[in-house]
């Protein structure tokens, strides 16, 4: 199939790009700017142009029997909110119109946040989302997206609606790898601790996983079906002792109680906002680590035959590709 990519620069949507053209598929990557795309496999079309331009999408899209929109803005925090407005909702309304003016399926790679906080529960794909409370910007656009994706489904447009978990692995450290710099952080003494208790919940997706996902879900996915594309529900505990066990390196013995991180990072969004550089963490951050990020990928291993590797076997293989790589 003739595959368009938007996000092909970043974390997963280099994943993503790599494996479409390994199972045969013809790319074209949507990027702002190709010197980006490091991943960009051999005989792989360029499209240079912006998610929030709607012309140039519909050019990158010509021709296309599927449209991938995995393009995001992924931060902590923008000193202008509305960013994530014109990214992550705008870019999908686009992408939407250039799949429709090349009568191609859209495939719209979410994110387990537009499910929502599931606090001692297991949430699957039609789990209602419990709250319309928002930690972030972040959050807050992914899920208007979700139901601008839903809306755009049962309007009759084919669209597939993926949603991945907290994604890590081997690739580039960006904000969508945050995990492995987490862990990058503590190995260099640079992380003050866990946060709270550390026994909440998050859906562990290793990237090779979630990215295979997404090529079977080009090849196999109804429109209108949507998937979970997770992992290991276990908590900040277990991240760390995974990683004691494939490093050697002792998880944090120190614990920061939640009210005194969200007042840390209270006072660096407030820094940042006469800055204007993005703080290393802030008070809705922390907020989001307060709640339980747990989901099922059963329909996606039952439909899809998706696989999910293990967290201890993931962070294995993750610790040996930094210490390849001269990182860890």
């Amino acid at each position: 199939m003739r595959v368009l990519l938007s996000g092909a620069t970043g974390f997963l949507g280099g994943r993503v790009g790599t494996l479409l053209a390994e199972a045969g598929h013809s790319l074209r990557g949507f990027v702002r700017d190709p010197a980006r795309w490091t991943t960009r496999p051999e005989g792989a079309e360029v499209a240079t142009g912006d998610v929030t331009d709607p012309v140039a999408y519909r050019a990158a899209a010509e021709g296309c029997d599927v449209v991938v929109h995995g393009a995001a803005l992924v931060k902590l925090w923008d000193r202008d909110p509305f960013a994530f407005d014109r990214v992550n909702i705008g870019g999908l309304a686009n992408a939407a119109e250039a799949a429709r003016a090349a009568d191609a399926r859209l495939l719209h790679v979410s994110s387990f946040f537009a499910l929502g906080p599931t606090d001692g529960r297991i949430f699957d794909e039609d789990t209602p989302r419990a709250s319309d409370a928002f930690h972030t910007d972040y959050e807050r656009t992914k899920t208007e997206a979700d139901r601008l994706a839903r809306g755009l489904s049962e309007a009759g447009l084919p669209v597939v609606r993926l949603y991945p978990g907290v994604v890590y692995g081997p690739g580039n450290l960006t904000s969508g790898n945050h995990v492995v710099g987490l862990l990058l952080d503590h190995a260099r003494g640079r992380l003050p601790g866990i946060l709270g208790r550390g026994e909440e919940l998050q859906c562990f997706a290793y990237i090779d996983d979630v990215a295979g996902g997404v090529v079977k879900a080009v090849e196999r996915a109804r429109p209108g079906s949507a998937f979970i594309l997770g992992g290991d529900n276990r908590s900040a505990i277990d991240l760390f002792d995974a990683f004691h066990a494939a490093s050697g390196i002792r998880p944090p013995t120190r614990r920061i109680p939640f009210g005194i991180a969200e007042l840390g990072g209270l006072f660096l969004r407030w820094g940042a906002e006469i800055t204007g550089k993005e703080p290393i963490v802030t008070d809705e951050a922390v907020r989001v680590y307060r709640r339980e990020w747990a989901y099922s990928s059963e329909r996606a291993v039952r439909e899809l035959g998706y696989s999910v590797t293990p967290l201890e076997e993931g962070i294995d293989r993750t610790v040996r590709w930094l210490q390849e790589v001269g990182r860890l």
